[in-house]
């Protein structure tokens, strides 16, 4: 598939969405301020502010998609937020083909730019009543960012812990990448409801849509995190082995092959020969590891381009090309190769 009406948007939205963030972005001490857009301004792939436009504009057309965009900022703000913070606690050195905050202006530094995009995260939204968005639909917004913030903070400590044992199964995992990453995504598509100002039960279905997208997106992660293409994927082969992730990849094969446990056991704990991570990658074949994950990122993207037709089938949609978009969307969510 070549994705064409979602990558029309994507070139649609990314400049809008960076030229509205930089003007909520702004402000003393500059240092501070930079340190927040550095990320920014190194790149991204914007996917959850595409999802906040894209469902504005298929559910209320270009007025709602106009509203949205204090929306789709404030996600994009909010997810740098937690890339920065999560790059200090796994002491990541590069992020988008950069250095990550706390590398270039420090830790202390790093902390207080996340907690000040934090912050403005939620004052974008309610920029959201200056393009005419009733104060209604503002409060569901920020109820909307406030339910993900702690979702996704919840999806962090469960990662952390899950870092000390193995006594980790596929449903716990599944739990965890839903509250770290899915729900964010949930979100997104709800804020683009609220723009539209859609009926509640339509906000909901939307959200069901994200929290799918997103499920199946890092899924998809975690396979290119192992098998990926590293010209395409910008990483090196075998990286979520090298980092010790205990990804649905190593989870179900270690559940599978007590031998295949200690082999990841042992690269975990830092013998991650080129020869024991070859061997490791080949076992998550062997296990049926790799064909179950892939199954469900496509079981997931399924289920997310169903409940866009259920909505067009209710004649709910009223932009055809923002509907194939999120189709779009949710198929290349499942089969990206970076």
């Amino acid at each position: 598939m070549t994705f064409d009406d979602m990558n029309e948007l994507v070139e649609k939205y990314v400049p809008l969405v960076n030229s509205d963030i930089y003007d909520v972005v702004k402000g003393a001490p500059e240092e501070l301020y930079n340190a927040s857009l550095h990320l920014i301004k190194a790149g991204g792939k914007r996917l959850r502010p595409l999802v906040v436009l894209a469902t504005a504009r298929a559910l209320g057309g270009v007025d709602a998609e106009a509203r949205a965009i204090p929306l789709a900022s404030a996600v994009e703000i909010f997810h740098n937020f937690t890339l920065v913070h999560d790059d200090i606690m796994d002491n990541d050195d590069f992020r988008r083909g950069v250095p990550t905050v706390h590398k270039v202006y420090g830790v202390p530094l790093a902390i207080t730019a996340g907690d000040l995009m934090f912050s403005l995260s939620f004052a974008s939204i309610l920029r959201s009543l200056e393009k005419g968005l009733d104060e209604e639909y503002v409060i569901k917004a920020v109820q909307a960012l406030t339910e993900a913030s702690r979702k996704v903070a919840e999806g962090q400590g469960y990662d952390m812990l899950f870092e000390r044992s193995w006594n980790v199964d596929a449903e716990d995992y599944l739990r965890m990448i839903y509250l770290k990453t899915g729900a964010l995504v949930e979100a997104s598509a709800k804020l683009g409801a609220i723009a539209a100002k859609a009926k509640d039960e339509v906000i909901e279905t939307m959200g069901e849509y994200g929290r799918l997208v997103g499920l199946a997106f890092q899924i998809r992660d975690d396979i290119l995190g192992v098998f990926g293409d590293p010209s395409k994927t910008g990483k090196p082969v075998y990286s979520d082995l090298r980092r010790g992730k205990k990804t649905i990849l190593a989870l179900k094969a270690a559940s599978s092959n007590e031998k295949v446990k200690e082999l990841l056991i042992d690269i975990f704990n830092g013998d991650s020969s080129e020869e024991k991570l070859k061997e490791a990658a080949e076992a998550i074949k062997s296990t049926g590891a790799l064909d179950y994950a892939q199954g469900l990122a496509n079981s997931y993207s399924r289920l997310a381009v169903e409940k866009l037709d259920m909505l067009k089938a209710s004649g709910l949609i009223v932009d055809e090309k923002a509907y194939r978009a999120l189709r779009d969307l949710a198929v290349f969510s499942a089969q990206r190769e970076k």
